[in-house]
């Protein structure tokens, strides 16, 4: 029997099956798309906005849970149109709402001066949560019609969603982020014609229509052409509008969107924190961007030493000042701006270290000749590796490890990188750096300057922690740090500096006019000498950092810049909530340009999400509550609210919390985000079936209570153990590193997927009605939880999080346990 001829009564809706494989391609297409947006977000804006954009996927998720509250039973009778239409609308706005949101004027930069910013950013939010409502339409519709194979259903829905994540990966690799959202588009007509494969020829006639007019709405616009739009302010923007400038090369990957341009009338001289005391041009450049921001060049190298010489005028340069011929690491190689310099200062030996293959492809093969086959020579060693796993998988000893600097200077200062999380800067990365130098060895690390000093501060305080927490009683005499204009370099030392070497420093920054900020026995008035500030800032913030009681410093600084763990690797954020107040006061003076615009953005958008889920899911919900449920006691409906709501947090709360502890393992946030959901989705809905085979019994309590039981106990293993097994294994190649991570989820998502299905079972035997009242509840807490579980990562770090969603967990089996035992408090 098809779906067709049992869709038009409840009853026989309900005896028949429903469209598993076009419930596993909408689904698919939906998680693809979610994947999607984060890469595109990337491009267009500063930051990947995860958060938000699972934060909105589960908004359309919820308020079409609240839509099918007030419409289900009319719409089931209606069964197969339902679908299809959604399906097709699902496709025609996955790409229509994205166009939308590009010529919207949300300007990050402006949240706090222009009062019309939170809406644009609310218009975004909203828009691109509108794919998404179609999409669960169809997933919602066919829960409802057919509550008795709700597990079964459920489970396509999960696994064809975990497929989905995992195939967005591998087709970014083929296609441009563009041309695959013009694929995702197509999607919703596939799965409206799998709907109809086996309905009447009228149907399928009525379908494939529709489908055709979608594709053709489709094909119209990718004959206009999904071109990516970034920030006007964004670094490529700017380098375009420069005359003469032209993009002359893109490649695209999961790993970023590389942009080459050439500026012929206006060269780069990318030469961050050079000195004004240099009077050497440096050579041509191609600048290189990534993802429209992060700039890198390429420098034209004939093979003349002496045209590299203002590579010698850079505050990263301090550490040849000290070394002779060092064996040389560099982390971040990009376009090979520090393997050249390392040539220029003579180094034995350069190892280099960058995570993007198609950056290495540039340099060694589209534009070798133009940067002198530069990581072909003999003393270069070139590895496209993430650069922890590097280091942790790599036995040589080195003289000098030089973290590069790539980000760029006026997001880093707007505070737009507040939300990236980065392990290169965390106190595990630099023990782990430590450990891999030679006795006497350095590692190096450059930033831009910020004032107030926040930037260098937190690097320096970070590192006196590394060195604490590796056994050092005296780390004063392990650092130096030197200031230019633009730019300040920490050293960190595998052994205590020698007189030579502290002589060395003062040297460097007589002759190029930078500051000592500090250096072992620094005298008060050898600091703030050069680039003079009203007060020595950098040289007190250093002192009381290296005071016996630091913390206290810490703590009352202005800005927060405790040291960053892989726990809270927010390096970028210096927020304080206890500042907000002093630095509005400063408006009128430049205090607003303090405030980190990234965090801002993320508390703008939990805000919304609450007014959000409230008005598009909970409203409707009461609404129907008043008209369908009112039989129900009342007692019941508020425990149904608690439970739900209570696993819906619990869920994300992990979710979140393992995709950012797997973006160390994984080496990106888009590889964690999709390896990471098709891993929870496609065990989850294995889960998912194993309820609907066990929990049909009356023991469905005792299932969910143990299934709570073990999700706490992995959970709180993982904890204490999951941190140094992937240390060992951060050197494995991506493949095996893949496979690890999804065997490490299995048990875990395998048990996460049991509470819902559980109890919605019940709820489909008992209280029918109830279901569209517990699917809305379950998403508006997933709406909420995916941006305040990054809320609670960034002030308390992930162990809090997780260890919130076991207490949530417990909740929600206490609900169970102890208010679903009588009659009447029973569901339904």
């Amino acid at each position: 029997m098809t779906v067709e001829a049992v869709a038009g009564s409840p009853s026989g809706a309900r005896a028949a099956s429903p469209p598993y494989v076009a419930i596993a391609v909408i689904s698919a297409a939906a998680l693809a798309y979610e994947v999607l947006l984060i890469r595109l977000f990337s491009i267009v804006q500063w930051h990947h906005f995860a958060h938000m954009v699972i934060s909105l996927a589960l908004l359309g998720y919820g308020a079409s849970g609240a839509f099918l509250a007030l419409s289900a039973e009319v719409l089931q009778r209606r069964f197969v149109t339902v679908f299809a239409v959604n399906a097709l609308l699902f496709g025609v706005t996955a790409v229509t709402s994205f166009l939308l949101v590009q010529v919207l004027p949300f300007n990050p930069l402006e949240l706090l001066w222009d009062p019309a910013q939170p809406m644009w950013l609310a218009l975004v939010y909203l828009v691109l949560a509108v794919p998404f409502f179609f999409a669960a339409n169809c997933l919602g519709l066919s829960f409802y019609s057919f509550s008795k194979l709700i597990p079964r259903a459920y489970g396509y829905d999960l696994i064809g969603a975990g497929l989905g994540s995992l195939g967005v990966i591998a087709l970014l690799y083929v296609l441009k982020p563009g041309q695959l959202l013009m694929v995702i588009g197509a999607s919703g007509a596939v799965a409206a014609a799998l709907l109809t494969a086996g309905g009447s020829v009228r149907r399928r006639r009525a379908v494939v229509g529709a489908a055709s007019v979608s594709i053709l709405v489709l094909a119209g616009l990718a004959g206009r052409g999904v071109s990516l739009q970034p920030s006007p302010y964004k670094g490529l923007s700017h380098a375009l509008r420069v005359g003469g400038s032209e993009l002359v090369e893109e490649k695209s990957s999961p790993l970023g969107l590389l942009s080459v341009v050439r500026s012929p009338l206006v060269p780069y001289r990318h030469a961050p924190g050079l000195s004004l005391n240099s009077t050497i041009e440096p050579p041509a450049q191609l600048g290189v961007f990534t993802d429209a921001e992060a700039l890198s060049v390429i420098t034209r190298f004939d093979g003349d030493i002496s045209r590299l010489a203002y590579l010698g005028d850079l505050t990263s340069a301090l550490p040849y000042q000290i070394l002779n011929r060092p064996r040389v690491l560099v982390l971040g190689a990009g376009g090979g701006a520090d393997v050249l310099q390392g040539i220029y200062h003579g180094a034995g030996e350069i190892d280099a270290v960058e995570v993007n293959p198609q950056m290495v492809a540039l340099v060694r093969d589209d534009y070798g000749e133009y940067a002198g086959r530069l990581y072909d020579r003999q003393e270069v060693r070139v590895f496209a590796q993430e650069a922890r796993g590097f280091v942790a998988g790599s036995e040589r000893g080195y003289d000098l490890i030089q973290v590069a600097l790539l980000d760029s200077f006026g997001a880093s200062s707007a505070g737009l990188y507040a939300l990236s999380e980065s392990y290169l800067y965390t106190v595990e990365a630099l023990q782990e750096y430590v450990s891999r130098l030679r006795p006497g060895g350095l590692l190096a690390i450059t930033r831009w300057v910020k004032l107030p000093p926040r930037d260098g501060l937190k690097l320096f305080a970070t590192a006196a922690a590394a060195l604490r927490l590796s056994g050092v009683e005296d780390p004063e005499r392990r650092l130096a740090w030197v200031r230019g204009w633009s730019t300040s370099t920490v050293l960190v030392s595998n052994g205590e500096f020698s007189p030579q070497a502290v002589a060395a420093v003062r040297q460097f920054c007589t002759e190029r006019a930078f500051d000592l900020v500090y250096v072992p026995g620094i005298r008060p008035g050898e600091a703030n000498r050069r680039n003079v500030l009203a007060k020595p800032l950098f040289f007190l913030g250093a002192q009381a950092v290296l005071e016996h009681a630091p913390a206290e410093f810490l703590d009352s600084y202005k800005f927060d810049i405790r040291p960053a763990t892989d726990d809270r690797p927010y390096y970028f954020n210096f927020f304080r909530w206890s500042s907000l107040p002093e630095l509005l006061d400063l408006r009128q003076q430049g205090g607003m340009a303090l405030l980190d615009s990234g965090y801002l953005v993320l508390v703008v958008t939990l805000l919304q999400a609450v007014a959000a889920s409230a008005l598009l899911i909970l409203l409707p919900v009461w609404i129907r509550s008043r008209r369908r449920i009112s039989s129900v006691p009342a007692g019941t409906k508020w425990r149904v609210f608690f439970y739900f709501m209570a696993i819906g947090l619990a869920f994300l709360f992990v979710e979140i919390a393992f995709i950012q502890r797997f973006v160390l393992f994984l080496s990106h946030p888009v590889y964690a985000v999709s390896v990471v959901l098709a891993g929870f989705l496609i065990f989850a809905g294995l889960g998912s079936r194993y309820a609907q085979r066990e929990g049909r019994s009356g023991a469905w309590r005792g299932l969910l209570l143990a299934a709570v039981t073990g999700i706490a106990g992995i959970s709180l293993i993982y904890l204490l153990a999951l941190a140094p097994g992937l240390d060992a294994l951060m050197s494995w190649h991506d493949l095996p590193k893949i496979m690890v991570t999804l065997m490490l989820i299995a048990p875990l998502a395998f048990l996460m997927g049991l509470p819902f299905p559980l109890a919605l079972t019940a709820l489909g035997d008992r209280a029918r009605d109830l279901i569209p009242w517990a699917w809305a509840v379950n998403g508006c807490a997933s709406v909420l939880a995916a941006v305040l579980a990054t809320l609670l990562a960034i002030q308390l770090g992930f162990t809090f999080v997780v260890l919130s969603a076991i207490v949530l967990y417990a909740f929600a089996a206490w609900v169970v346990g102890h208010s679903f035992t009588d009659r009447e408090a029973s569901i339904g």
